[in-house]
């Protein structure tokens, strides 16, 4: 399967990004800590250009913690200022106020210096579809002011909110980039919802799941579903059919039924902590 999905909002999306970062101090970009590299959008680097920059490595309650370990050292050899976050839970998220200031301090420091004093930093929060920027504003702000929801492309258009005296954040729509170079990219964003599922062939997509966990977590797929023994992911999705008693008429199993169980298991959690790139 071709993972490929770019609706025409997400070319209005950026357009609004690009007139805006004038306006801005500091970049915070959420990132899924089970695909932290798959899951930042190429296009935020050359849109960020040299602004200050936070990499928030959200859903880690989900990740491998060996792996958030790791991807936070990574990001940080890279410049960023970099949390684990679950904006759900609001573990971290506290946190965050005083990364602001730390990445923002030469701007402080500099507006002090010319005797502006109590200027809000304005930051832009992004990241791509279904990441969970809204569920991460509203932990923040610590009020619901963002929309949220379990589908990608909630948030439409721009929306400035006004955190405290010091900070300012302008929430903007969850954009992905026209065309996946890399189809394990695709993928990555499919298992984590980013894509409309509406468009992806649910079987083939779950069969694409099992050959990852396989490599990567074969136990967590036995201990699950209760399975003996792992070979073709056609097969296991068989087996995961019938421990589930996915059913369509008669004896015949209902693998559409079993690839969506499947799906939804690994993106709540119930596959246990799962990170599918290595940095």
């Amino acid at each position: 399967m071709n993972y490929q999905w770019y609706p025409g909002h997400m070319t209005k999306a950026k357009r609004m990004m690009q007139e805006n970062i004038k306006l801005i101090d500091l970049v915070i970009e959420l990132v899924d800590a089970r695909i932290p590299l798959s899951s930042r959008n190429p296009d935020i680097d050359e849109l960020a250009g040299n602004k200050s920059r936070i990499v928030l490595l959200n859903k880690s309650d989900l990740a491998d913690p060996h792996f958030n370990k790791q991807w936070t050292a990574y990001f940080q050899e890279k410049g960023a200022h970099v949390l684990e976050i679950n904006s759900k839970s609001g573990a971290g998220v506290k946190s965050i106020q005083g990364l602001v200031q730390e990445a923002c301090k030469e701007k402080i420091e500099r507006d002090r210096k010319r005797g502006i004093v109590n200027r809000p930093v304005r930051a832009m929060v992004v990241g791509i579809p279904n990441v969970g920027k809204s569920t991460f504003i509203n932990s923040f702000a610590g009020k619901a002011c963002a929309k949220t929801g379990n589908k990608p492309g909630v948030t439409k258009g721009k929306q400035w909110i006004k955190l405290n005296k010091g900070l300012e954040l302008l929430d903007t729509p969850g954009i992905l980039w026209p065309k996946f170079e890399d189809q394990e990219v695709g993928k990555h964003l499919a298992f984590i919802g980013s894509m409309n599922d509406e468009i992806i062939i649910m079987e083939e997509l779950a069969c694409d799941l099992i050959q990852e966990l396989t490599a990567l977590y074969p136990q967590a797929l036995k201990e699950r579903y209760g399975l003996e023994q792992l070979g073709q992911s056609i097969d296991v999705l068989r087996g995961i059919a019938e421990s589930r008693k996915c059913y369509a008429k008669g004896e015949e199993l209902d693998l559409l039924k079993a690839s969506n169980l499947l799906v939804d298991d690994f993106r709540s959690g119930k596959l246990g902590r799962v990170t599918m790139e290595r940095p």
